[in-house]
């Protein structure tokens, strides 16, 4: 079964047509707000090597291009709140936020809680070292920091030890020539909850933080310097 994903980012162009089911910009709205317009104009590297990570572990999923950074504006809350709200209402089984914004808003975090209400899995980065950050510091959210430990295809079970309160571990490095991090880790996890809810559709929140436990190569965090949030 093909699963969609969500990928809230800074767009990519460079994964093959048939895994792109739909792709929307968010933008400064003159009003002050956040206005949903084309996706156009040319992707962030990020975006294209979150895109490849994800695809890389799930090689059947449907993509969700939802842009909220680009060469002319930064993401706020406001931005990364609509793109999340966007791609539940397309559909979205998983939504990868590799990124981490400092301040908690009542924009975002309700929308988080929205979608999370929906059976939504939302994937975000945390740092391996520091404070918390939003998405990833929001209850139900898979907080995912890069753990050196992993080869691809393995993940750790942190159980919130670092100090950002990371529950999730992954390899951190980065697709191609892209610096790695905890968004890098963010997307390579994403990929493989999407491959296990591919295979298990009708699994509980419960039942997939099961699985992970279970079958993490790590546990407890890794003592020794390791990857910080890069976005």
């Amino acid at each position: 079964m093909s699963v969609k994903i969500g990928i809230v980012d800074g767009g990519f162009t460079g994964i093959p047509p048939h895994a792109l089911h739909r792709a929307a910009s968010f933008v400064p709205a003159p009003d002050g707000g956040v206005q949903r317009a084309a996706a156009v104009g040319r992707p962030l590297p990020h975006g294209e090597a979150v895109a490849t990570l994800v695809l890389d572990a799930t090689p059947t999923a449907r993509l969700l291009d939802a842009r909220i950074a680009s060469h002319r504006h930064a993401p706020t809350p406001a931005m990364v709140a609509a793109a999340v709200d966007w791609c539940m209402e397309e559909g979205a089984r998983v939504i990868n936020l590799s990124l981490g914004l400092l301040e908690d808003r009542s924009v975002l975090r309700e929308a988080c809680a929205r979608v999370l209400a929906r059976g939504v899995v939302l994937v975000a980065a945390a740092p391996a070292r520091g404070t918390p950050v939003f998405p990833a510091a929001y209850p139900g959210v898979l907080a995912v920091s890069g753990d050196a430990r992993c080869a691809a295809g393995q993940w750790s079970l942190l159980g919130g030890e670092t100090s950002s309160g990371a529950g999730w571990g992954c390899s951190p490095a980065g697709a191609g020539r892209t610096p790695g991090g905890a968004s890098m880790a963010t997307a390579r996890f994403t990929g493989i909850v999407a491959r296990f809810l591919a295979d298990f559709p009708s699994a509980s929140p419960e039942g997939l933080a099961e699985h992970l436990a279970a079958r993490a190569a790590w546990h407890g965090r890794e003592h020794k310097r390791i990857a910080e949030i890069d976005s």
